[in-house]
Parts: structure tokens; C-alpha cells; sequence
């Protein structure tokens, strides 16, 4: 998925940003993707409370949309470099088409991931026949030794574990007895989980792990466990629908409850903080203001940094970037 904002500022990416063991809830902004009859999206990551939760620096949630009418995706060709793109649906079907050659589709429960670390570019459509677009978008930054890894796809398709009250499908690192096999470039965690009503449920993690808890639908309580075998015995942090709950590394557990009548979803990511200072500019990721420079002049003269994507049939051939910032902006203060 693309940035599309028109006005894009420099994001310093401060690795020293940590905070106690609480649950530090992150509030959502809005995003409209595209133009004016566009879907709008909900933004957590980065903010300015908090950039990053271990390599994970990007979250998008939208929906669920109704695009039977029309309104759905439709993001043309676009650049990335230095990261990893996380596609993961709960309804509808995006077709994806990249400068690698890759035609795709992102299905509810698989798991589309995409390297862009010397430079891609791809789009996404809402596939003919889809009436409800409904899912999360993630992006991963590379760490610097890999941050021009050459373009690569993956899908996967992860099973279904039963948790007793609670199901989840782990598509990228390991839970509950789950191990994806996707290929990242520092350690992750991606899962879907789905709590019945009254569900509680205790999972153990990496305490070296910080993690993030969107929800989806509903409310969801979340406690940190320093103990593994930990119960969930008291109420934790209330995370209601469409926040995302952040947790600092340090628990071995992580309990999850279910208050409510109906089910809810949330997903689940996490990894080793982020030991190194990014700048994230509209779809690039580099280490100055210098680089995003560069990116930005060969995707303008679309250079063979980021190749060309074939078959995309659209009002605009590709997406331009928007203007560089005049200045830049202090790094992120310690939250």
C-alpha cells in the first residue's frame, strides 16, 4: 500500500523510544487513500507518541468498506525502498502487480509479503467482485545490512491453531506452537487472533519482544505477564476497536480478554526493538534526509531503480511523489 498523503514530512525514527510495562494505547487518525471518493484508512503507526514497535513502523486498518458502488483501492504504480510490505485481509481480494513480475491477489487468512529494499514498485486494486474491503497493511523496516536486499515476494497461507475459546493464524515469526515460514530480515511476530465472547486467554511471548495489539472489532482487555505461566486473573488494559495497545519488551506473557457478547479480532505483531535511526518519507525508508532525496529524483525520472509494473490499467499510469520538505524535522522525543 501506498502513502498517498500529498503532503509528506520527514519522520526521524528515534530507536531509544521505550516505555514501563503498561499498555500504552495509540489512537488512530484518518487517512483518505486516494481521492476524494477513496476509502479512508486508519493510521497508527508511526505517530508521534511512537514510531516504531520493533521493526514494525507502518499500520494501516481499514474498513469494512462497502465497494460494491465503487470507492474501493485503486493505488497505481508506486516506489518503495528499505522495508517490507505486509498485506493480510479479513474480507475481500486486492490484486497486487509488481516490478518483479509478480501478479497476485491477497485473500482473507494469506499472508502477502513484499521486499522492497533497493527499489520496487507495485500496485493494488480491489479485485472485480469484491463488495466488502476489509484489512490491515503493515510495512517492516530492513535493518541496515539487508536495507538493499533485492526484490522478492512471498505468500503463505497459515493454518488455523486452536486456542480453546480463542483461534489465531501466525503469519510471520512463532506462537502458541505455530512457526511461519515467511522470510524476514530481523525477528518478527504477525498473527490473527479471534477471541469467542468471555474468552480468556494467556499467550506466551519473547520478553525480549516489544509488541502492539490492534484491534479490529470490539473491545479487548491486554495485561503484560512477566511470568509466562502467568493467569490472566486481573483485568488488564481496556484497547477498544480500531487502537492499537503497545507494550514494551520485558513480558513473557501476554493475556488477552474477551468482556464482550460477540467475538473480536485483533492482530498481534512484534519483535526486538529497533536498535537503528530511519527516516520515513511518503513510501521510502532511508538513514538522511540526503538518501530520500535520491529516491525521490529516480522514482520522479522513473528510473531502473524500481522497475516497471506491467498490466496495471488505470487513470494514471504512476503515482508522483509529492514535494520535498523545505526543512526537517527534530527526531521523535523520548515518549
Amino acid at each position: 500500500m501506498s502513502n498517498v498523503e500529498t503532503v509528506s514530512a520527514e519522520i526521524r525514527c528515534r530507536a531509544d523510544e521505550r516505555s514501563g510495562q503498561v499498555v500504552e494505547i495509540i489512537s488512530p487518525h484518518d487517512v483518505p487513500l486516494g481521492g476524494a471518493d477513496a476509502m479512508t484508512v486508519r493510521r497508527t503507526l508511526p505517530r508521534h507518541s511512537r514510531s516504531m514497535i520493533g521493526a514494525w513502523c507502518f499500520v494501516d486498518h481499514y474498513g469494512p468498506h462497502d465497494v460494491s458502488a465503487g470507492g474501493g483501492m485503486d493505488v497505481p504504480p508506486h516506489p518503495h525502498t528499505g522495508l517490507q510490505t505486509v498485506s493480510w485481509l479479513f474480507a475481500g481480494v486486492l490484486e497486487h502487480r509488481d516490478s518483479l513480475g509478480t501478479h497476485a491477489f491477497v485473500r482473507p487468512g494469506e499472508v502477502n509479503l513484499m521486499t522492497g529494499g533497493h527499489g520496487i514498485c507495485h500496485s493494488e486494486v480491489t479485485a472485480p467482485g469484491t463488495t466488502i474491503l476489509h484489512g490491515v497493511q503493515l510495512w517492516v523496516a530492513l535493518p541496515d545490512a539487508h536495507r538493499d536486499a533485492p526484490r522478492d515476494f512471498q505468500h503463505h497461507v497459515p493454518p488455523v491453531v486452536d486456542l480453546d475459546g480463542a483461534t489465531a493464524r501466525v503469519f510471520l515469526g512463532e506462537l502458541a506452537g505455530e512457526r511461519s515460514p515467511v522470510r524476514t530480515f530481523s525477528p518478527l511476530l504477525g498473527a490473527e487472533i479471534v477471541l469467542a465472547p468471555g474468552t480468556r486467554l494467556t499467550l506466551p511471548v519473547d520478553p525480549g519482544y516489544e509488541h502492539g495489539v490492534l484491534v479490529d472489532t470490539g473491545d479487548v482487555e491486554v495485561t503484560a505477564c512477566a511470568d509466562a505461566g502467568a493467569g490472566p486473573d486481573a483485568a488488564g488494559q481496556r484497547v477498544a476497536a480500531g487502537e492499537l495497545g503497545y507494550l514494551a519488551a520485558g513480558a513473557a506473557s501476554l493475556a488477552l480478554g474477551n468482556p464482550g457478547s460477540d467475538p473480536v479480532r485483533v492482530v498481534l505483531i512484534g519483535g526486538e526493538p529497533f536498535e537503528e535511526n530511519i527516516v520515513m518519507w511518503w513510501n521510502f525508508i532511508g538513514r538522511s534526509h540526503e538518501e530520500i532525496a535520491v529516491y525521490r529524483e529516480a522514482w520522479q525520472n522513473q528510473s531502473d531503480r524500481f522497475g516497471q509494473v506491467e498490466g496495471y490499467i488505470g487513470g494514471t499510469a504512476w503515482l508522483p511523489a509529492p514535494p520535498l520538505p523545505e526543512t526537517r524535522i527534530k527526531p521523535r522525543a523520548r515518549p
